[in-house]
């Protein structure tokens, strides 16, 4: 699944196990009576609804690949300490070091524009599966194809957006095989409010990165701004403090053990389904090159960052996205070893191949795993 997800981690109460998953919000109400059995209070449409406001409209798309949340009726928004720090840093000089001593303002006024940051407020989401594909039954030729559902896909779009502020686009999930069409709101003035400073916000640099428990003050502050209708207005001194739909109260009661967690979320994408051919190959050949890259760009500007705090400043942001990214690789080796990833795919496919042997209708499924995998050794030395 693509960006736009809401992710679930389900705990049951008095149970020491965990239910995960993604779910795309507005299918919520199918898994309310579960979500209740395992210990949420809230109604799916406390969640999610386009009618009224909901927690949805609390959750705002930051800067195009983060989550934040609002919390407070004046558009107060919180997002990680690393989805901000190009922000920070931009704003950061040898005589204004925010990255080593953070920034906090003390008023609306001191509070720092950022020019071309946005925060994406999503408005509804509709499967428009059956609308995307239209046109489509019996083309075999992928050029049509494309051409079609180019044509669907703009008519949607311009559909959704007429007669409002909103943008809008469609987005392919389940590899294909649905689509669902976002409309969205973009706040397009999204000032800077505070930031620790990077010994809390990115205390020990990435050692305690991807991996539990952390030891991070990994947060940092924003507010949105909108013109004097409250809708999205480009940066001007005369925009005011965003009134959101719905903004997240701040619990203060203690948190007991087992309690039911819910996430809700930007989280990306998911591999979860790929073959055992490709998953080796991931495990064997990619993640070792990437993060071999990796190391050599960070032995490079780690070393010219030490050496200046003025390479320190320009280089923070890009020193930051690369040792995520490795960090990131080598968790996931690491893991997917630990637990025995690919021998655990193996005997899945196995079972599938079985299953898929055992009624006559599915037999021409059976072959499926084999080609994929035979598809991943071809393309594997490219």
């Amino acid at each position: 699944m693509k960006k736009y997800l809401i992710l679930f981690l389900l705990v049951v109460s008095s149970v020491v196990r965990a239910e995960e998953g993604m779910l795309i919000p507005s299918l919520i109400q199918a898994f309310e009576s579960d979500m209740k059995a395992m210990g949420m209070r809230l109604s799916a449409s406390d969640i999610y609804n386009v009618n009224q406001s909901s927690i949805k409209d609390a959750i705002m798309h930051f800067g195009g690949g983060c989550t934040a949340e609002i919390v407070s009726k004046e558009g107060l928004l919180l997002t990680n300490h690393h989805c901000g720090f190009s922000q920070v840093q931009s704003h950061s000089s040898l005589e204004k070091d925010y990255l080593k001593y953070g920034f906090w303002a003390k008023s609306h006024a001191e509070e720092l524009p950022n020019p071309g940051l946005t925060a994406t407020r999503i408005v509804r989401i509709d499967d428009v599966t059956e609308s995307m594909l239209f046109g489509t039954q019996g083309i075999t030729d992928l050029n049509r194809l494309n051409e079609i559902m180019a044509g669907n896909m703009k008519t949607l779009i311009e559909d959704a957006k007429r007669g409002t502020h909103y943008q809008a686009d469609v987005q392919a999930f389940d590899y294909g095989n649905s689509y669902y069409l976002m409309v969205k709101e973009v706040f397009l003035d999204v000032r800077l409010v505070g930031a620790p400073p990077s010994s809390i916000g990115k205390f020990g640099g990435d050692t305690d990165n991807w991996v539990w428990p952390r030891h991070t003050g990994d947060f940092s502050v924003f507010r949105i701004y909108a013109g004097s209708d409250n809708k999205p207005a480009a940066y001007s001194a005369d925009n005011v403090p965003y009134t959101p739909l719905h903004h997240l109260p701040i619990a203060f009661k203690n948190r007991k053990e087992g309690e039911f967690t819910m996430v809700y979320g930007f989280p990306g994408v998911t591999e979860q389904h790929l073959s055992s051919g490709n998953l080796k190959y991931i495990v064997d050949k990619q993640r070792p090159m990437e993060i071999s890259m990796r190391t050599k760009s960070l032995s490079v500007i780690d070393a010219a960052m030490r050496a200046s705090d003025q390479t320190r400043i320009q280089y923070s942001a890009k020193q930051a996205r690369i040792a995520n990214a490795w960090k990131k690789n080598i968790g996931q080796i690491d893991g997917l070893k630990q637990l025995d990833a690919v021998g655990k795919k193996v005997a899945f496919e196995a079972e599938y191949v079985k299953r898929a042997n055992s009624k006559e209708e599915w037999k021409k499924y059976a072959g499926l795993i084999d080609k994929m995998n035979k598809l991943v050794d071809e393309k594997s030395t490219y």
